[in-house]
């Protein structure tokens, strides 16, 4: 099971940071991506890392404001979000995908099957 944490609401420039915790995982096998949802939008890849930590990507609207990074020993993926736009407001969820080796699937959606509830970000102006 995933489960992510720590929305809440923030003014623009803001800064929050998002937890996705795993539980029953062998953690170290899988590649975790952080995906939003806004309202009367499709999901959308946000932010992905390998299983080691050591290929990320993000999308471009938010590159160079977040940063995600993985503790394997405690089987969390964080996504630190900085500079925030009332654009970014949506429900962020984590999700995971069993890889070989430090392959990294493409962050989209359709790549990642296994998912937790989402956790509600919203920025105001």
């Amino acid at each position: 099971q995933l489960q992510a944490s720590g929305g809440g609401l923030v003014q623009a420039g803001g800064s929050l940071r998002l937890s996705c915790v795993a539980t029953g995982y062998m953690f170290n096998y899988y590649a975790i991506g952080w995906f939003r949802q806004a309202p009367g939008k499709e999901r959308q890849g946000v932010s992905c890392i390998s299983r080691s930590g050591s290929t990320t990507s993000y999308s471009d609207s938010v590159k160079g404001r977040f940063t995600i990074s993985r503790d394997n020993a405690q089987k969390t993926v964080y996504l630190q979000m900085d500079n925030l736009t009332p654009e970014d407001t949506a429900v962020y969820y984590c999700a995971a995908v069993r890889v070989i080796l430090s392959n990294l699937p493409e962050c989209l959606p359709r790549s990642y099957d296994s998912w937790g509830p989402g956790t509600l970000v919203t920025v105001s102006s």
